[in-house]
């Protein structure tokens, strides 16, 4: 299916192995629901590794990108919770990038994802989009077993901005200026093996996509709609 919005934060991590108990408990009892509680914010999921060189992907999509880069957001994201400061303590290797959802499509939503992160250059990114969706897009959307097909396009410098949950995880953001998300819904060895050839980096470089290209392969864990949030 379509995602929720036109804007999305797409966040890859990994966690260190003592506080992988604490992430699980803070994620789904406060920070999704924390983070979906934010006015313009719609939906949030949570996908673990099934082959990735980060262990875990988060997607919140958001009404608009405009909803990311406001005030409700950055109020938020500059005053985090004690149980947050305490679990991002155990962040490693995030990758976080502020997106506009440059194409969605799709009958549903799948348990599977298969995320790519690349680049494209900026005066090439229209001609970019559009063989996409010449070629690649409808012909994953006409597999069987493909529930969704998604482009993000990072905003560079909303990506860019410093807050205290970044501060507190001591580490800083890599910023992917390109993502393709793909869903599946059948078995997942079929899913795997289809996502590997088709975003195979050969795939990308002919439709005007730069390296590196890396390609994480993951199974949903949670996914948490609009609810009432406040903190504290």
């Amino acid at each position: 299916m379509s995602l929720a919005g036109e804007g999305a934060v797409a966040i890859w991590h990994d966690i260190a192995p003592e506080g992988r108990a604490e992430f699980y408990a803070w994620h789904g009892e406060e920070h999704m629901p924390e983070r979906v509680g934010i006015p313009g914010f719609l939906r949030g999921r949570r996908y673990v590794a099934i082959d990735a060189d980060l262990e875990f992907f988060n997607l919140y999509e958001a009404q608009s990108v405009e909803v990311l880069k406001g005030q409700d957001y950055a109020a938020r994201v500059n005053a985090p919770t004690p149980w947050t400061l305490s679990a991002v303590r155990h962040f490693r290797s995030v990758a976080r990038a502020i997106c506009r959802v440059a194409h969605s499509s799709g009958p549903a939503q799948g348990g599977l994802i298969a995320t790519l992160r690349y680049d494209v250059q900026e005066n090439r990114a229209p001609a970019h989009k559009a063989a996409l969706l010449r070629g690649l897009i409808p012909d994953l959307l006409a597999t069987p077993g493909v529930a969704g097909v998604h482009l993000l396009a990072a905003d560079a410098q909303a990506s860019g901005v410093a807050t205290a949950e970044q501060t507190a995880r001591g580490v800083a953001n890599a910023v992917p200026r390109w993502v393709l998300l793909v869903e599946g819904w059948g078995d997942e060895a079929d899913f795997v093996a289809l996502a590997r050839e088709a975003l195979a980096p050969d795939a990308l470089l002919a439709l005007g996509g730069e390296g590196p290209f890396s390609l994480g392969l993951y199974r949903h864990q949670i996914t948490r709609t609009k609810t009432a949030w406040s903190a504290g």
